[in-house]
Order: structure tokens, then sequence, then C-alpha cells
């Protein structure tokens, strides 16, 4: 199958290897180009636990002067595995979406327990910050990156797409899929994808493609993009 992941290329690596390797012909296709973003000195002893959403709120974070056995709660194993991968030892995923991990954090952490960081992008899809703290827990927030559209296609991709349709398109936030969308249009690229399943991280991604011509949509979680090859 021809396969397009649209993920930036760090993010990227271990997927489009995967699929390679199962013989199938990947195209990377990056929507958002990420950014570092400098932060002031945080005192981590003051804190029981850091949240993450994201795997660069991780790479982007410095971890010398944070204790390694802080309870960590990620919104995924793919972000587990990266906070596990850099020394964190207390690490607990929600195996699915911020939703999930939300729950999570009330299901294991007394509001009584002590104060709680999020890290994150600029821009998050849900304020889980400012939902925790509306249910009486203390929770600050860090942003340390930020993420901006990608306003081109390579040439060479664009070919790609016109002689070889995709059968799968991965597609990870809901910024990137307006930007998506924008570039279908700007290329007039919506009859080259009409038999291509897009594959959406959440139902705000799945909406913002909704209108444009699909075999199929499918909702996922980060690390299930090779168990949705046989759903289709």
């Amino acid at each position: 199958m021809n396969i397009i992941i649209t993920r930036p290329i760090d993010d990227s690596l271990e997927i489009i290897s995967k699929f390679k390797i199962l013989g199938h012909t990947v195209i990377h296709l990056p929507l958002l180009d990420i950014k570092k973003i400098s932060y002031k000195t945080i005192n981590f002893n003051n804190y029981k636990g850091i949240i993450f959403t994201s795997t660069n709120a991780i790479k982007f974070l410095d971890t010398k002067n944070i204790p390694k056995n802080i309870l960590c709660y990620c919104v995924g194993d793919v972000t587990e595995q990266k906070a596990r991968s850099i020394g964190f030892l207390n690490v607990i995923s929600a195996s699915g979406n911020i939703e999930a991990l939300k729950e999570l954090i009330f299901r294991t952490h007394e509001k009584k327990d002590g104060r709680l960081i999020y890290v994150s992008s600029e821009f998050i899809t849900m304020d889980l910050d400012k939902i925790l703290i509306a249910n009486g827990y203390k929770v600050d927030r860090v942003i340390n990156y930020t993420t901006t559209p990608i306003e081109y296609i390579n040439e060479n991709i664009i070919n790609q797409l016109k002689n070889s349709p995709a059968d799968i398109m991965y597609v990870y936030s809901e910024k990137s899929a307006i930007n998506l969308k924008n570039l279908i249009k700007k290329y007039s690229l919506v009859d080259d994808l009409i038999n291509c399943n897009l594959m959406c991280i959440s139902e705000k991604s799945s909406r913002v493609l909704s209108s444009l011509k699909w075999k199929k949509i499918f909702i996922f979680n980060p690390g299930e993009e090779e168990f949705l090859l046989y759903k289709i």
C-alpha cells in the first residue's frame, strides 16, 4: 500500500521504518514545523507530577534538574516510551487521548497530593490544566514548543500523489488537519485522494477534513498505526 505520514520526521522515523519493512511505500508529508520555546527556570521539586500530552513536550524539556522519580502522566504509550527513554522512572500512560488522561489523573491523584505541572505546546486541543483547576487541582502550565503550518508541498511528492494514489493517510492533530485541507485545495489534490483512507487522531481533526472526498475516515490513538492497516 501507499501510505502518507504527516508528522515531523523525528516523530515519524520509527513508523516509517516499520511500514517499509512490511513492504509498503511511504510518503513523508510533514504539515507542521515544530520549534522550541524558551521558558523560565522551573523548580520541579515543587511539583508532585508532570503531565505530558506529546513527545515533543518531553523532547524540548530541560531534564537536567528534574528528579527522575517524579510521577509522569502521559497521554499514550508512545509518550510514555519517550519519557522512559530519557530516564524518567515513575511513568503512567493513559493509553488513549486527553480525555482518558484526565480521567486517569482523577482516579490516581488526590487533590491534596500536591501541585502538578503541564508541559505542552503553545497550541493545544483541550485546556487540560484549566479543566483540572476547575475540578479543584493545583496545576501550572509551561509552554516549551510551538507549531507553525508548512505552506508548501514538494513537487516530487505532488507527482507521487497524482501518479500513485495514496491508500492511507495519518493526521495527528486538528492544526495539522486544517493545514492539510488548505494544501489539498491549493494543489488541487481533492480528486487524487478519493480512494484514500483517512486516519485521524481525534474527532476534531476528522471534522475539519470530512467535507473532502475520502474512501473512509477512522479515528485512532498514537501507536495504533500498524494495527489500522488491517481494518481497511
